[in-house]
């Protein structure tokens, strides 16, 4: 249950509470200085996603508890960033639902088809990676929220833009998971 790969996910999900006491903490901080400590703490929790599944590939330390924890951990942080993002207002209220809403909603559709015996059940398409990877992009630029690295280049506005895409990805992911779903010849009586 503890092997390298479990540990270094466990990291994600303990990086949680450090970033809610950056962005809400009672430290005196100037908002840049909180908008980057923010992005470097999502940025390092997110490449732990990448990291944890190549050591347990390479580690051969693949366990069920790890499966079941690397997407509960992802989720957890990205949820969050959201819900933060919307309450500093640079995402859309509306935006942010649709993105958790989907994270809830497809959990629940997994774990749905395993109990009717789904042997497929849902697995990560290429819209899939594709919403995740323009809303990994996405969140960092909104926590950022700057120009003070790169003077030409708005993070709010191409952050703005991605997650935009993100949460349009977001609602035909789901759809195509539902056709997955009604489609799957274990648990098609079920609809």
């Amino acid at each position: 249950m503890f092997t390298l790969p479990t540990v270094i996910t466990f990291t994600r999900i303990f990086a949680i509470p450090v970033l809610l006491l950056i962005i809400y903490g009672p430290f005196e901080m100037i908002e840049t200085t909180k908008n980057i400590l923010a992005t470097i703490v999502f940025v390092i929790a997110s490449l732990t996603d990448w990291l944890d599944g190549w050591l347990a590939r390479r580690l051969n330390q693949i366990s069920s508890f790890g499966a079941f924890l690397d997407p509960v951990a992802d989720k957890l942080m990205v949820c969050t960033v959201l819900i933060i993002l919307v309450d500093l207002e640079r995402v859309d209220a509306v935006i942010g639902i649709i993105i958790v809403g989907r994270e809830i909603a497809v959990s629940a559709l997994r774990e749905w088809m395993l109990k009717l015996g789904s042997k497929g059940g849902l697995r990560v398409d290429m819209l899939g990676k594709l919403k995740t990877c323009s809303q990994m992009v996405a969140l960092p630029c909104l926590l950022y929220n700057s120009n003070l690295l790169l003077p030409e280049i708005d993070t709010q506005i191409i952050g703005t833009w991605l997650v935009g895409f993100a949460a349009i990805l977001t609602v035909i992911s789901f759809l195509n998971y539902i056709m997955i779903a009604v489609n799957d010849r274990n648990i098609k009586g079920e609809f």
